[in-house]
Order: C-alpha cells, then sequence, then structure tokens
C-alpha cells in the first residue's frame, strides 16, 4: 500500500472544497481519495445530473489528471413511490 503524500492530502481537500462550493452538487455523501493526481469519487448522489457536475468540479481543480467516478446514483424515494403509481 502507498503512502498518500502532502501533495495527495492537498489534492484531496481542494476537491472537497470545491465540491462543497458547488450549488449543483450536495456533496454530503460524496466521498474522495487522492493519489498521484488520480481522484476518486465515492458515495451517492440523488441523480445523474449531480454525479456529472461532481465529476466536472473534481476535474477543474488544479492538479487534478484522471477523475474516476465510483459514485452510485441514489434516486430519492419519491421517485420510487412515483414510478409504481
Amino acid at each position: 500500500m502507498e503512502k498518500t503524500t502532502s501533495a495527495d492530502s492537498d489534492l484531496k481537500k481542494g476537491v472537497l472544497d470545491e465540491l462543497s462550493r458547488e450549488p449543483s452538487v450536495n456533496a454530503a455523501d460524496i466521498g474522495v481519495t487522492a493519489h498521484a493526481g488520480i481522484v476518486t469519487l465515492t458515495g451517492h448522489v440523488q441523480n445523474y445530473m449531480q454525479k456529472m457536475d461532481a465529476e466536472k468540479v473534481a476535474g477543474r481543480v488544479k492538479g487534478v489528471k484522471v477523475v474516476a467516478a465510483e459514485m452510485e446514483v441514489k434516486l430519492p424515494y419519491d421517485s420510487y413511490v412515483a414510478a409504481e403509481v
């Protein structure tokens, strides 16, 4: 297992900060890891647009080379109920 460097920690913090400032993304359930310019987004979002926006936001942070989006889309409960009716 490779150690996390100061640059990796700074990159992770930069992505988290950028996600928290983006109004189109609810960053509360998004996890971020960074290694050598590769940022991985995990957790879940409420719709596909949030997933795409989170990828874009992470990709615009200085130092990010690649974004791996491993987030799951979890639709709100109301969407499931409406689909069953």
